[in-house]
């Protein structure tokens, strides 16, 4: 990994207080598994265990541009626990200077002063709020168990500390009309977010979720709305997902779409390393028992089924994908140096319908999604999705 090139590690917290209706992440409820104490020693165990992976020695020293503290609900446990990891981080050589970026997701009446303060001393800087909505109604259908008055005081307290946090908020619920979506729009701006992040209620048909959902045409209603109302307030759609102010971008958010290589501790984290030809990526697995097992019978090489190296039209597809969701576009320059001319040629003859139907523009030799291709991104990801036969190795 060059001097140059940045590096982050996102570390998985699968404990809630609840399993939310629609979440298919890994994550339990707090006395399902293992108590957090015996989860987090793993953690610490699994960091010398898998430096390999990105060409570290025992004793190589990284600054980490980022740490992303996700979950699940980080806050819900002890912050010596989290506090206690960065700790570990730094004493394998993985420092976490003044210049990094770290973030905890926090949920509503998760966190107090002394939390923030255990955290701040440790050099978190950045909090993300799992709130969804402010609107008790919409919250108990989705089976969230804080409630709108616990989110004002959960914001409050962080605007007391005048600090840096995130929103996240879901839209297309069941029976949510456009006037509570506005609602929720303007409160999580009006109460000091720099960061947005709407997500559309995604789930199974056969969910119950499902029933009475806003249709298509309300739903693209709504995002139009976020939209909007987001950029009237000087936010920037940064990422298909993500607005912020100027300057409050998730950095380590950035990696991912940036093509730079990430660490993914815990149970089911993902990680993606550059030290072969096209990259590879590697996962833990997502039953506890069995990471458990892995960790403590010290397994420092990684089942087949748990690693994939990538080939040229798979490295192709990931970089095409990753580059359109982000503003400033796919860079055929950028494109061309990683792989070649050919590749950089059949992205924009991929692009040609779509430049003139208005879903992609050409600009300053960056192909970029237009809101109205935005709207339609998966199937236009689609287009950019390459098999071997498309490109020469």
């Amino acid at each position: 990994m060059s001097a140059s090139e940045q590096f982050g590690i996102y570390i998985h917290i699968p404990y809630c207080i609840q399993r939310c209706s629609y979440c298919d992440f890994a994550t339990y409820v707090q006395s399902e598994i293992l108590n957090p104490e015996r989860y987090v020693a793993l953690v610490k165990e699994e960091i010398p265990l898998r430096k390999h992976y990105f060409g570290f020695s025992p004793d190589t020293e990284k600054k980490l541009n980022t740490v992303y503290f996700g979950g699940g609900t980080p806050s819900l446990i002890s912050s010596d626990l989290i506090v206690g990891l960065i700790s570990e981080l730094n004493k394998h050589g993985l420092t976490t200077g003044p210049d990094a970026e770290i973030t905890i997701e926090i949920n509503p009446a998760t966190i107090d002063e002394r939390k923030i303060e255990h955290y701040l001393s440790a050099g978190v800087n950045r909090f993300s709020v799992g709130a969804q909505t402010f609107h008790d109604r919409l919250l108990k259908m989705v089976k969230r168990e804080h409630n709108a008055k616990q989110t004002l005081q959960t914001l409050d307290l962080l605007k007391r500390y005048k600090l840096n946090f995130s929103f996240d908020l879901l839209f297309a619920l069941p029976t949510q009309t456009v006037e509570e979506l506005k609602s929720d729009v303007e409160m999580a701006v009006e109460i000091g977010s720099s960061h947005i992040s709407p997500y559309c209620l995604t789930v199974p048909e056969s969910h119950p979720l499902s029933k009475n959902r806003p249709l298509e045409d309300e739903q693209v209603e709504m995002f139009d709305i976020i939209h909007q109302h987001l950029t009237a307030k000087n936010f920037n759609r940064y990422e298909i997902s993500n607005y912020s102010l100027p300057g409050k971008e998730s950095r380590h958010n950035r990696l991912y779409w940036d093509d730079h290589a990430y660490w993914g501790l815990g149970l089911s984290a993902h990680s993606y390393s550059k030290t072969s030809e096209w990259g590879h990526r590697f996962w833990n697995p997502n039953n506890i028992d069995v990471y458990e097992k892995q960790i403590r019978s010290e397994l420092s090489v990684l089942p087949d089924n748990q690693i994939e190296r990538l080939e040229k039209h798979q490295a192709l597809t990931d970089f095409c994908h990753t580059s359109l969701r982000v503003a400033e576009g796919l860079s055929l320059a950028r494109l061309e140096t990683k792989f070649d001319a050919q590749a950089s040629a059949k992205a924009l003859e991929i692009a040609q319908p779509m430049l003139q139907h208005g879903l992609i523009a050409l600009e300053n030799n960056h192909l970029k999604l237009t809101h109205k291709g935005v709207l339609i991104s998966n199937q236009i990801f689609e287009k950019f999705t390459f098999l071997a036969s498309d490109i020469s190795e």
